[in-house]
């Protein structure tokens, strides 16, 4: 009887708690008393510490408000912290710092759906030929209107002075959303304790991963590591810790580093156009009198043209360096250039690119066929199965016929130090460690750069400030949306204001306009979502989005790795009966249906495993 009355007690003292945060129930006070060893005792006489710990158990189980903490202390509370707008301070300490914001979850997974499924085949049926009869029961106009935005167009990524590829915001949407969590990832592990050095470790070691994940990717199919940076997981990872520095400073002074890097960007570039002379044709740039063709520009915005801009001058300098090009033989003094004969040679300083005159090849010197540039993993839909493959370039390996055949008799005395002078030098240990890779640099074919990921910073930065709004609660739930709709409209406008005045909209090399015009469209795609699912009672219909987005990296790993060998080995191989008889014989027929079925198929495969490993509660983390 008497335990019972203590464990009353203990309830009554807890309840006491929400109505004294600052310190114990003055009418259970004289009931704790000191023993003789000098512990506090109930009147039970049973240490006050198992009370305290049982007052923990109940507030972890949400009895106790975020006050049960400072009762423990004594009777003076803690005074409140002063919160700073846009920090992530604004949310309660009552509020669980790891609640997930399903919209989020919806809108990351939709994109991981749209990329790991490569658009559904929606642009490969958009492609099939016109004579096919499936065109005489379907419009091909319409369609080739749905292709366009599941395709990268050639250079400029506007149209209209307004409209976009939806396949163009896909990389801009995955680096938004990783600027989105950020906040909710950091207060997670604050909450668990971890100091700042720990979290900047994480970050850092996070940015090192996607990094070399990315560059993994690009190295599928070669001989050796290919040290590119164009993957979308190398540009999140290039920036990643730069945007992590930022996050949970002011909004004042995050608007104000966005501010800094796209000026300072823009005025890199605008510093360092191409030469008067440059000869585009040779790095694979075309020039049209619409701008919509045109992959070359003029006048002031020269400096943005593909493959003559400053960020290309910048890869020509550093990547074949990241290479262990073989050495010339004997007769070969004139390295071999497979892609550009007259390759333009980069002279580096912090602030500006010098492009040096070009060697010119000996005239007797025989040329080589130039070969086609290396294909690099993307957010792209694949190329077509007729699609030239790349062609092995002959390498020269005797004398010329202009050459002498033998060397003078009196030449017989030198002929072992001129032997050894020939033998290539081995290599430093790092290069043979990590730089092994012996094929010549080729710039890359779609004119994307390592150095997108500075103005990229910016993207994630968008998505930090987003993010910090949706995790504040100072504010309802509308007028979040409001203010998520007006920085779209801000930034959308922006961005086109930048198109028609300082430099164009490319996202291939992600100007500063692309950032903000971009980040208009994308900041609005989070809001309708966040409407329909965080605001509107529509959270079920997020389910299949969600279990997609929750392991988002190990979706797109799967798409980019794995998508042929599903494709044919086990949707044709097991599924070929089911498809057929539920959508009929043309199911899986090139000239109809199947570039949309297969497809469909393959990630209806991924997304039965992913739903797997979601009821297991099986998450990939980096």
């Amino acid at each position: 009887m008497r335990t019972r009355m203590d464990r009353l007690r203990v309830v009554k003292y807890v309840l006491s708690l929400e109505d004294h945060p600052g310190g114990p129930d003055l009418t259970e006070a004289p009931r704790l008393s000191l023993a003789a060893g000098g512990q506090p005792q109930n009147s039970a006489g049973k240490p006050a510490s198992a009370v305290s710990k049982r007052i923990e158990d109940l507030g972890g189980n949400g009895a106790v408000s975020g006050g049960a903490e400072r009762a423990g202390s004594g009777s003076v509370a803690e005074p409140p912290r002063r919160q700073r707008p846009g920090r992530l301070q604004d949310r309660s300490a009552s509020t669980p710092a790891a609640e997930r914001l399903v919209s989020l979850d919806a809108f990351r997974g939709f994109i991981m759906m749209m990329l790991a499924a490569g658009g559904f085949g929606l642009l490969a049926f958009s492609k099939i030929s016109e004579s096919a009869p499936v065109w005489q029961q379907y419009d091909r106009a319409f369609w080739k209107q749905v292709g366009f935005h599941f395709d990268h167009p050639a250079w400029v990524s506007i149209r209209n002075n307004w409209m976009v590829s939806f396949w163009d915001l896909i990389q801009p949407a995955f680096m938004f959303m990783v600027g989105v969590s950020m906040p909710y990832s950091y207060a997670r592990r604050e909450a668990r304790g971890h100091g700042w050095l720990r979290r900047a470790g994480h970050a850092l070691g996070r940015s090192v991963i996607l990094v070399l994940i990315g560059v993994f990717l690009s190295s599928m199919g070669k001989d050796r590591t290919n040290w590119i940076f164009p993957n979308v997981l190398c540009q999140i990872g290039l920036g990643y810790f730069f945007a992590w520095l930022l996050l949970n400073r002011r909004v004042a002074v995050q608007f104000a580093a966005l501010a800094i890097i796209l000026t300072g960007y823009w005025g890199w570039f605008r510093l360092n156009p191409p030469p008067a002379d440059y000869d585009f044709s040779s790095v694979n740039a075309v020039q049209a009198e619409k701008e919509e063709e045109t992959e070359v520009f003029t006048g002031s915005m020269a400096a943005w043209s593909k493959n003559g801009n400053a960020a290309f001058f910048f890869d020509q300098w550093l990547l074949p360096r990241l290479r262990c090009e073989k050495s010339p033989g004997p007769a070969a003094d004139v390295p071999v250039q497979a892609a550009n004969p007259v390759r333009p040679r980069i002279r580096f300083a912090p602030w500006r690119l010098a492009v040096l005159p070009s060697v010119q090849e000996p005239a007797g010197q025989p040329q080589t066929a130039p070969a086609p540039a290396p294909a690099v993993l993307e957010d792209t839909p694949p190329l077509p199965a007729d699609f030239p493959a790349q062609q092995e370039t002959p390498q020269q390996t005797g004398p010329t016929a202009t050459e002498p055949s033998a060397a003078p008799a009196d030449a017989g005395a030198e002929s072992g130090k001129s032997a050894a002078a020939a033998e290539p030098q081995q290599p430093a240990w790092y290069r043979q460690w990590f730089f092994s890779n012996t094929d010549p640099y080729e710039p890359n074919r779609g004119g994307y750069t390592t150095l997108n990921f500075i103005p990229s910073i910016g993207t994630t930065l968008l998505g930090i400030i987003c993010g910090q709004l949706l995790f504040s609660n100072q504010r309802t739930a509308m007028e979040k949306l409001g203010l998520l709709l007006v920085l779209a409209v801000g930034c959308f406008v922006l961005g086109v204001a930048a198109h028609q005045t300082v430099c164009p909209i490319v996202k291939r090399i992600w100007t500063p306009s692309w950032v903000l015009f971009s980040g208009g469209y994308v900041i609005a795609m989070l809001a309708v979502f966040y409407l329909l699912f965080d605001i509107l009672p529509l959270r079920i219909l997020a389910f299949p989005l969600v279990v997609v987005g929750t392991n988002s990296i190990l979706t797109y790993m799967l798409g980019q790795t794995i998508s042929g060998w599903v494709r044919e080995q086990v949707v044709r191989v097991h599924f070929t009966g089911v498809l057929e008889n539920v959508f009929g014989p043309r199911a899986l027929d090139a000239l109809w249906y199947g570039p949309i079925t297969l497809p469909a198929a393959t990630f209806a495969v991924y997304w039965l495993f992913l739903l797997w490993l979601y009821r297991q509660r099986i998450f990939l983390r980096i």
